[in-house]
């Protein structure tokens, strides 16, 4: 008996299940669906319990959208980036041509040789700026290949999630609208809510396994996005340095050979002469005064030098003097007075002798 009434319950499901197949149950489905995405479009208030349990989905398809976005506005900005380049360098490669011919007028001064200098600065920047293009084109690469290959395929397997997302929120609904309807002594009734239940399981395991599949990409998403960037940045941010490098060197170069204001004496607008003689004088007065304050400043310095050695051989005697015992000091004075009675010996010979010298001459 207990066997019959498995397999009669089991068949029961199968047919509860088999009905829920029927036109009239794929209506009702499509119903339900439908009224989800209105709500959805609508923007109207859901069941905060549903939306709660999908936050870590919507967390990781907010960072998706932002990836998408981030890669759509990289590409257009690496787009101007390399225009920008590229104009800039022919600014450079002209503005070298110009100033290469007009330095060949104006031999004489150093006007020409400054702007022959310059030249050919210019030029080498122009150069080396067309060197950040090869990098840049294979960032652009692979953004681009990320944009069209991992974007592209994470895009769809959310769509479909969404779909079936919004197939198990309609039939949320569904079962929602027939509990409120639900009577347990009707049979029919609690067929159809049975019906219903099934319906919202089979689109639960639906949605479930989209929604892990999902939220496993875009995590897969973000980090090989960040391990593309670390790659493709190494060779840019190498080729910038070398370039800023190499152009500071050379514009170092030019601005040390000719540093200080250069007097030019104008030929063709008279006006300038007087000022660029005066702003020439200026500065040279400027330059003199400099270069007396720095010697100054050295023989001050060299002064306070002197002075703290002897201060210090001041300091070493006091010391000395300090470390000696009564004794030592008696004896140092019993000197000192010998030595003056000599000087005092000598002094009066010295005397004597040029007395007999004075008395001696007359005669």
């Amino acid at each position: 008996l207990g066997h019959r009434f498995k397999s009669k319950f089991h068949g029961y499901d199968k047919y509860s299940e088999h009905q829920d197949q029927t036109p009239l149950g794929k209506l009702q489905q499509q119903y339900w669906t439908t009224r989800q995405q209105m709500i959805k479009k609508l923007g109207q208030k859901e069941d905060e319990y549903v939306v709660m349990s999908d936050a870590e989905l919507d967390s990781k398809l907010d960072m998706f959208e932002a990836i998408e976005q981030s890669s759509v506005q990289m590409l257009k900005i690496i787009e101007m980036y390399q225009e920008k380049l590229i104009n800039l360098s022919i600014e450079e490669s002209e503005m070298s041509r110009l100033l290469k011919s007009q330095s060949t007028y104006d031999t004489k001064t150093k006007a020409g040789k400054m702007m022959a200098a310059v030249s050919k600065s210019q030029n080498f920047s122009s150069q080396q700026r067309t060197a950040l293009r090869l990098p840049l084109v294979r960032l652009y690469n692979e953004v681009e290949t990320f944009q069209n290959k991992a974007i592209r395929d994470t895009l769809i397997t959310i769509r479909k999630m969404e779909s079936y997302r919004t197939e198990y929120r309609g039939a949320l609904l569904w079962m929602k609208n027939v509990s409120n309807e639900l009577d347990p002594d009707t049979t029919k009734k609690l067929e159809k809510f049975r019906r219903v239940q099934a319906q919202v399981k089979k689109t639960k395991t639906k949605f479930d396994k989209f929604k892990n599949d999902v939220i496993q990409k875009i995590d897969l998403l973000s980090a090989s996005r960040c391990n593309m960037f670390s790659h493709a940045l190494v060779s840019y941010t190498q080729t910038l340095i070398m370039f800023w490098q190499k152009t500071a060197k050379t514009m170092g170069a030019v601005a040390d050979a000719f540093k200080g204001y250069q007097y030019y004496e104008f030929n063709i607008i008279k006006d300038l002469v007087e000022p660029s003689r005066k702003l020439a004088q200026l500065v040279k007065r400027t330059e003199s005064q400099e270069e007396a304050m720095r010697k100054e400043n050295e023989e001050k310095s060299e002064e306070k030098l002197i002075e703290i050695e002897q201060n210090e051989k001041e300091d070493q005697i006091n010391e000395l003097i300090d470390l000696m015992t009564e004794s030592e000091s008696t004896v140092l004075n019993e000197q000192l007075k010998e030595l003056e009675l000599l000087d005092k010996e000598k002094q009066e010979k010295l005397n004597k002798i040029q007395k007999e010298q004075a008395n001696k001459s007359p005669s």
